[in-house]
Formats: structure tokens, sequence, C-alpha cells
């Protein structure tokens, strides 16, 4: 141990640790995080950590979109207003809030929870593959979005489910390429997904 140096309490050690495992937080971010959050008012600092055990406790998958819901259907899947024929396929439940804010999309949704990626060792059996095959033999969809990034791991999946899907005769489109190569929906402006909406392809 160095001369002088001072470890920090037990409790804002292992809020760092805690924090640190977070994505995108590294060791630093997570000592300011922790510091910022000694300094908040305790009502803060509980709302936070209530927030936190709520979203493990009251949320679940959705039995027909598979979307992170308080509510089962989700409040998407079990409205009357949306375009039941129509699924949009997406990676995670972050692309839904990104296509959402657009406004143009009424349609459903599919979340597939991943993408293909034999590195990383996820296979089929790992996304939700299965329960969007068994919406689709209900024989009421009309039309399937595949809106997977438009990256190597993205492009792989919506090929696979392209050979899947293909058989049910339905309609099969890909966004268009307003989105850039390499890109994630969460992170694309309202616009560019607006116009990737509008000029969906078939496959």
């Amino acid at each position: 141990m160095r001369i002088g140096y001072v470890p920090a309490a037990e409790p804002v050690s292992r809020l760092i640790e805690e924090l640190s495992k977070l994505p995108g937080i590294g060791p630093k971010s997570a000592a300011r995080l922790t510091y910022y959050l000694l300094r908040i008012p305790e009502a803060e600092a509980r709302a936070l950590a209530e927030a936190i055990i709520a979203v493990k406790e009251k949320t679940v998958f959705c039995d027909s979109c598979q979307n992170i819901t308080d509510s089962n259907p989700c409040a998407i899947c079990a409205s009357k207003e949306r375009d039941h024929s129509i699924i949009c396929v997406v990676k995670e439940p972050l692309d839904i809030m990104a296509l959402e804010r657009t406004g143009q999309y009424r349609g459903l949704y599919h979340v597939l929870h991943g993408v293909l990626s034999p590195m990383d060792g996820i296979g089929p059996d790992d996304l939700k593959i299965k329960e969007l095959l068994q919406r689709l033999k209900t024989g009421s969809v009309k039309e399937v979005i595949l809106a997977t990034n438009p990256n190597l791991e993205g492009e792989a999946t919506a090929m696979y489910l392209q050979r899947l899907i293909s058989p049910f005769g339905v309609r099969l489109t890909r966004l268009a390429r307003g989105l850039p190569v390499g890109g994630d929906l969460e992170y694309a402006d309202e616009v560019t997904l607006t116009h990737a909406i509008e000029g969906r392809q078939e496959m």
C-alpha cells in the first residue's frame, strides 16, 4: 500500500465496482457516478434504487412480441389502433423505442433479443425466432419487415430469417438504406428512420 493512500469506504468501493460492470462505464466513470450519488438527497438515491428493483421485479416479456412490458400482452400488441397484419422484426427493445419516435409505423413488432453471431456463440436457438414463426402460422400476418441493424451480424440474421419466412408466403421487406451501414437503430434520428420505413424494399 502506498504511503498516505486511504482506501475508499467499503460501500463506496462496492458501488464503484458494481457500476463499472455496466456497458460503457469504466472505473473512472463509475467513481464519478458514485460520488455524484453520494451528494444527491437521500430521497433521490432511494428513488433510483427503487426504480432499478422495480425493473427487475415488475417487468416481463410480452407473450406475443417478446418486448419488455409490465402488462401482458404489451400495450402495442393489445392496441386495436395498430395494424396487426404487419410485424417489424428488431434486435432489441431499444429499437422499438427508436421506431416509435418517428410516429410513422403503426404495425406490430417482434423482438429477437440479439442477432446471429457464431463468434460469440449466439445461434438461432438463442433468439426469439421460434416465437416469430409461431405468430406467422396464424395466417393473419401479411408483411414482415426485417429491421435488424445494417451490419454484418444484422444482415446475416436477416438472410437467415428470409429463408425461414419465405415459405409462409407473406410479403418480406427490409428497411431502406437510409440507415448507415454499420450503424444501430438506437442512434438513428427520426428523419432517417422515417425514410427507412417509407422506403423499405422487397427481399
